[in-house]
């Protein structure tokens, strides 16, 4: 599975971003899809979540901001963010989970900066 991340950028705080991913390969066993971000000098954390059947899960420093959707019909997942806060800086990964399989597949990643 290749993972192509963007829509990542400069944003002021209280702007908006939509991030996209598109997913190529052997995308057919995918369970679940997701977002994560990692700022400087810290780990690597969940976003949010979205499962085959449309549920999704969400960090809860995003709850209420951010929607995952997944386009499973086109293979591209999207994370609107909205009311964006300096602390949302971060670069932001796509990934892709195969339960079976047991195995995670990751974008480059893509940069996110909200000024104050």
């Amino acid at each position: 599975v290749q993972l192509q991340a963007s829509g990542g950028g400069l944003v002021q705080a209280g702007g908006y971003l939509r991030l996209s991913c598109a997913a190529s390969g052997s995308v057919f066993s995918i369970n679940t899809m997701g977002w994560f971000r990692q700022a400087p000098g810290k780990q690597r954390v969940l976003v949010a979540t979205v499962s085959n059947g449309g549920y999704s899960n969400y960090a809860d420093s995003v709850k209420g901001r951010f929607t995952i959707l997944r386009d499973i019909t086109k293979n591209i997942l999207y994370l609107q963010m909205n009311s964006l806060k300096p602390e949302d800086t971060a670069v932001y990964y796509c990934n892709a989970h195969k339960t079976f399989a047991g195995v995670d597949y990751w974008g480059k990643g893509t940069q996110v900066t909200v000024s104050s």
